[in-house]
């Protein structure tokens, strides 16, 4: 039988958060936990991530609405941070997330120490390729293991069956091209050391060949107008194959993106929130929806595939094509409160006009088409556009939701 995780008893969706906008719009989509760090020893550090204050701060309002709240402390570590780990641990327990995210064997051993009632999450850094090695972390106290990326599904379901742990796998985002995460490119490149938060993702570079007695003659291995992307590699999505991952007997589906924007954060978690929930309401007539589709379609992708979770070799080809949207949509602004009227106040993020044809991502069904009818600034005064930065007053056909998000329409 499949776990389930969550307060519903559904399959749980995990979601990032980098900062705490990024939280708030996590819940407010349909997050049933978020992953997120303090500013040292996670693997993203260029993420805004959290003081230990708005950490505590960030946990009290998700355990406030019911969402969980799982910690990453996720480096590789050195010698020379030992005693900061262990002081940071300590501080870890005063704010008491539900759980720890750890790679490394040393900061485990020390979790159990200084936080022993803690639930340890094993990041997917650590490998985790079968049902043996689950057992082994098991041994060690690690009550979840987020498997090793290129496990099949098949894989990944023995190692539940076999080690009876709770299993959480990535559902969604962008994929590292090296053996789980583990990658030295960063550090001989940019001398960022990618297993201490810093990578700079040179997989995503453009490459070509010189030839030694031909300085500065670039020959591309494959080419299009763009360059060459040897390691480019497709996003994940799993939408299409979300009974499947249910039917594995995973207890959690996580989707990737700390460091990305709240317009991707917000699609994703809507997304796969209205996918699980419809599965659970009735199983006999659920279907993969065009709308759910489409809707990931508009956000920022190097193309989809489905991993290495089929083992269709096929799927895991680098991408090198330019992916566009069919209708493009631009992010202009969020909802951060209403009035009477169909008035939506609105922190703007793109430049936007009265006039201008958007939808509002709402946290049910298809985003609404809607018009911007009106603007109006901080002096209450009628403006016929509103630039980034600034807070405004819209006037819409209907009416909006806090923390929803404006799109443009682009032609």
């Amino acid at each position: 039988m499949p776990k389930q995780i969550n307060k519903n008893g559904k399959i749980e969706l995990l979601a990032p958060a980098g900062n705490f906008e990024k939280l708030e719009i996590a819940i407010h989509y349909g997050a049933d936990a978020v992953y997120l760090a303090g500013k040292d020893f996670s693997l993203r550090n260029f993420s805004d991530n959290f003081t230990l204050k708005e950490l505590s701060e960030a946990v009290r309002f998700a355990k406030k609405v019911g969402v969980k709240v799982y910690l990453a402390c996720n480096i590789f570590s050195r010698n020379s941070e030992q005693e900061a780990i262990k002081d940071y641990l300590k501080s870890i327990s005063e704010i008491a997330p539900d759980a720890i995210i750890i790679s490394d064997p040393g900061i485990l051993l020390e979790a159990k120490n200084i936080l022993p009632d803690m639930p340890v999450h094993l990041s997917t850094q650590a490998n985790t390729t079968s049902y043996k090695a689950a057992l082994f972390w098991k041994n060690m106290g690690v009550t979840r293991i987020n498997t090793a990326r290129e496990l099949s599904l098949k894989e990944i379901k023995e190692i539940g069956s076999l080690s009876d742990i709770e299993i959480e796998v990535f559902v969604h985002g962008a994929m590292c091209i090296s053996y789980s995460g583990r990658c030295l490119l960063s550090n001989f490149m940019e001398n960022r050391d990618s297993n201490h938060g810093m990578c700079c993702h040179p997989c995503r570079f453009s490459y070509a060949v010189v030839e030694q007695t031909r300085p500065g003659e670039y020959m591309p291995i494959e080419e299009d107008s763009r360059g060459t992307y040897i390691f480019n590699s497709k996003d994940l999505c799993m939408i299409g194959h979300i009974p499947e991952m249910i039917d594995a007997g995973i207890s959690s589906l996580k989707i990737e993106g700390r460091m990305k924007g709240i317009n991707y954060l917000a699609s994703t978690v809507k997304v796969y929130r209205e996918a699980i929930d419809s599965w659970y309401e009735s199983q006999a007539d659920y279907k993969v929806q065009d709308e759910w589709v489409e809707e990931l379609g508009r956000i920022s992708n190097r193309g989809y595939c489905t991993g290495f979770y089929f083992g269709d070799m096929k799927e895991t080809i680098p991408n090198y094509l330019e992916i566009k949207p069919a209708t493009r949509r631009t992010f202009i602004g969020k909802v951060i409160g209403y009035e009477s009227g169909n008035i939506a106040i609105t922190e703007v993020r793109n430049k936007l006009f009265v006039n201008d044809r958007v939808d509002i991502l709402g946290i049910k069904g298809p985003a609404r088409r809607d018009t911007i009818r009106g603007i109006k600034d901080t002096q209450e005064q009628q403006v016929d556009f509103a630039q980034p930065g600034s807070i405004v007053k819209i006037l819409f056909d209907n009416k909006c939701e806090k923390n929803d998000l404006i799109r443009k329409i682009d032609k």
